[in-house]
């Protein structure tokens, strides 16, 4: 196995869980516009947690998912009840994992960390729920650094936690914008393009290019 890498690092939703699968859930609440729902929040979400960092007014991310649901409940029409909006809220913990995941997990010979937007508060009962959580050696939140990626200081914890050089981490994600941030802070980046999208143009394109979670032990050699 190559030394390289000390350390292969993953961001969460997207990339271990498919955050698609509320879809349902929210076709439920609000039937005919549950695809339209889903995706709304979605980019909501992420929206305002860029916004509150570049507004320093940071919020945890379960703060911010539940301020985008309310955001895509009023601009839908939906009228959800308080009760309807907690229950998505609960979804979030029981998010379906991408079949190849815990097969690839189990097969790395290296530092496996999990790295999110997300409080250890949510992180730990999704992984958990969806039977990762054993098989990383790391789990760290941005939590700690208050403000959410792709700000640099929230990069500065994986490195620092997990006391390798940044050099020595591979990222893998499939959010591209967190690709983006990941390879300008100094991560060798892998872009896991579940969906066939294009790579934003920030200036950082992937070292590695893969559709699932397969192609890691190729890059580990």
């Amino acid at each position: 196995m190559s030394d390289r890498y000390q350390a292969v690092v993953f961001d969460v939703y997207g990339t271990l869980f498919d955050v698609d699968s509320l879809t349902g859930r929210c076709e439920a609440a609000a039937p005919g516009k549950g695809e339209e729902l889903s995706r709304l929040w979605r980019s909501k979400q992420l929206e305002y947690s860029w916004l509150r960092s570049l507004m320093e007014d940071y919020r945890d991310f379960r703060g911010v998912t539940e301020e985008a649901l309310r955001h895509a409940d009023r601009r839908l029409g939906l009228g959800l009840s308080a009760g309807e909006r907690e229950d998505l809220l609960a979804a979030y913990a029981c998010l379906r994992v991408f079949p190849e995941v815990s097969r690839v997990l189990e097969r790395l010979a290296v530092t496996r960390a999990a790295f999110s937007n997300g409080p250890l508060s949510a992180l730990r009962p999704l992984l958990e729920n969806g039977g990762l959580l054993p098989l990383f050696d790391e789990l760290i939140s941005v939590d700690e650094a208050k403000v959410f990626k792709p700000s640099p200081r929230a990069y500065a914890l994986v490195p620092n936690i997990l006391g390798v050089s940044r050099e020595s981490i591979l990222f893998v994600s499939s959010n591209t914008w967190d690709i983006s941030g990941a390879g300008r802070f100094g991560f060798s980046t892998a872009w896991v393009d579940r969906k066939g999208e294009v790579m934003d143009e920030l200036g950082h394109q992937p070292d590695y290019m893969l559709k699932d979670l397969c192609g890691i032990e190729e890059i580990l050699g």
